[in-house]
């Protein structure tokens, strides 16, 4: 009975004291990763529970308050086989951090982009249907619909087995069903992942994580950032050299590049053709999280995608033409949007 107190007790976000995550992490030594959001260090509980505590930097900046509550009140209230489990939180005036579910191998991106790519078609396919699964219980299945803003490798955690865990909400947002838009105030999401209405002064719906995973499914694919100078200037661009070898009949040729052998192909095919499914310009065109699932699973035909890059730049002038008042609109255009256009691209990769 205790046991089963304990794991009730467990259900929801424990509040833990400053004392308790230094001891845990032992004052803070084992540091796992670092951004600009904080710091995460490795801990272990008196009762064996590895955990990975995410300090946030600063105690009076209200973007970091947000990004705390962004987090608590979305991961806090949902379980999922692919979502990372919050165990809890620490808000004090000296120490705001967050304390999810430990994952040994780390993020998705160190297996993508380093040299050591020992992940074989097998199990990149699985990572990206865990994933999709976790975004369409965001999408579809919580009581509130959550939209999650930053689907990118570095967002997707892997556990011991490779289980992908999408992590991450501090930019995270809670959405009454009833609402088709949401309301945004400044851009969200990472230049090459961020949808391009997240961009532009369009309405935003749960459709731009449709796009980020098609970006992040580009690179699951190729096993390489989607933007990579360092190769042929036709191959820089992952996504546009993907739709090129589509649109020309050359899938065979695109899946023997991305080391995709003759048993996979079919599902290789399959990744390629929702991918460019998920990428479409307008958000309207891309289909809902749960059909992505089963685009993956093979449950359905996938008909054949149209040209996701065909309409963005008329579009994108046309939408800059109304609001930059006479500015330069090749320079506007590469800072509203990170991707396609080749000059575009650079401008984006610079912030």
């Amino acid at each position: 009975m205790d046991k089963f107190l304990n794991d009730m007790e467990r259900e929801k976000p424990i509040r833990f004291t400053p004392q308790q995550l230094r001891i845990a992490t032992d004052n803070f030594t084992n540091l796992l990763g670092s951004g600009g959001f904080g710091a995460v260090y490795k801990g272990i509980f008196s009762n064996g529970t590895m955990v990975a505590v995410k300090v946030l930097y600063g105690t009076s900046d209200k973007r970091i308050d947000q990004q705390f509550m962004a987090e608590v009140s979305t991961i806090g209230r949902v379980h999922h086989f692919n979502l990372v489990r919050l165990y809890g939180f620490c808000f004090d005036r000296d120490l705001r951090a967050l304390v999810y579910e430990y994952m040994q191998n780390g993020s998705l991106d160190s297996f993508l982009f380093g040299e050591d790519k020992k992940l074989r078609f097998q199990q990149l396919q699985d990572i990206a249907l865990g994933t999709a699964k976790g975004i369409a219980y965001l999408h579809e299945e919580c009581q509130q619909r959550i939209i999650h803003y930053d689907i990118k490798p570095g967002n997707i955690l892997l556990d011991a087995n490779f289980l992908p865990k999408v992590a991450d909400f501090g930019l995270a947002k809670l959405c009454n069903r009833d609402n088709t838009h949401v309301t945004m105030t400044g851009g969200r999401g990472t230049p090459g992942y961020a949808a391009p209405e997240l961009w532009m002064p369009y309405p935003i719906t749960h459709k731009c994580d449709v796009y980020s995973f098609g970006m992040l499914l580009f690179e699951i694919i190729g096993k390489r950032r989607n933007l990579d100078r360092s190769l042929p200037e036709s191959q820089e661009w992952f996504p546009a050299w993907v739709w090129e070898k589509v649109e020309t009949g050359s899938v065979v040729e695109l899946m023997t590049v991305c080391g995709v052998g003759d048993d996979d192909r079919e599902s290789g095919e399959r990744m390629v053709k929702t991918a460019l499914w998920c990428v479409q310009y307008r958000p309207e065109s891309r289909p809902l999280m749960s059909v992505v699932v089963k685009m993956l699973e093979g449950a359905l035909e996938i008909p054949a995608p149209s040209n996701p890059f065909a309409t963005f730049l008329v579009e994108t002038k046309n939408v800059l033409s109304d609001t930059t008042c006479g500015s330069d609109s090749s320079s506007v255009v590469a800072v509203a949007t990170p991707v396609m256009k080749k000059y575009e691209i650079e401008m984006a990769s610079t912030f």
